[in-house]
């Protein structure tokens, strides 16, 4: 319990500090409680990590080179495929961000019922989020279709797309942070951290691209018409 009172300690008289002071307090009240040299945390750091690297570098070599839609005869059969080596690593990652909560100690402040209900409702809106978005975007949509050739007729814009943008990753990490404060797991909560901020990174990269492609196929349309 030494690190869990040093961490009470630092953030005991916070009544007139800024929220800058009160969020380092309580980043270092989490740090304490989370070992990085974990071997387990390691993997989940790296699993989190490689999923958007992965994602992202085979469906450009796909967009530049075509080899996959040629290799697997069609290019919804390659999207399908890719998609699927995707949700395994999903389930891969998921995984070991599951293997780091149990493995490290829970932190007491966070173990009781109102953040238990605020990471349960974390997780709905999470989820609702996810699946609407694979609802209204298809799993050609979802899995990168467009850089096989696999376009809609234009962006959709409908719920969850009118709510926010990156529904998907933004419910990915929300049932990344509600299950980690289910879990009362400081690690979980810094991993989440890790998801948004890959996340983060992953959206710089991939929204240019998919906006100069939808940009073409208007004004390609346009032309036509």
């Amino acid at each position: 319990m030494r690190g869990q009172l040093a961490g009470l300690d630092c953030c005991a008289g916070l009544g007139n500090i800024d929220f800058g002071q009160a969020d380092l307090c309580v980043m270092s009240q989490l740090l304490t409680y989370v070992d990085p040299s974990d071997p387990s945390f390691v993997a989940a750091v790296l699993a989190i990590a490689f999923n958007p690297l992965y994602w992202n570098v085979v469906a450009r070599w796909e967009q530049k080179t075509r080899k996959l839609s040629k290799a697997f005869g069609s290019a919804h059969l390659a999207c399908y495929a890719l998609g699927s080596t995707i949700l395994l690593l999903n389930v891969l990652r998921s995984h070991c961000f599951t293997q780091v909560m149990m493995s490290q100690p829970r932190l007491e402040s966070l173990d009781g019922p109102v953040t238990y209900l605020l990471g349960l409702v974390l997780l709905v809106v999470g989820s609702v989020f996810v699946l609407s978005s694979f609802w209204a975007l298809g799993f050609t949509g979802t899995f990168l279709g467009d850089y096989f050739g696999i376009l809609k007729d234009a962006r959709v814009t409908s719920f969850p797309f009118n709510v926010l943008d990156n529904p998907m990753y933004w419910g990915s990490t929300a049932n990344y942070l509600g299950w980690a404060l289910m879990n009362a797991s400081p690690s979980g909560v810094l991993l989440t951290g890790v998801v948004a901020l890959i996340y983060v990174v992953a959206i710089l990269y991939e929204e240019p691209f998919t906006a100069e492609i939808y940009r073409q196929k208007a004004a390609q349309s346009h032309k036509r018409s």
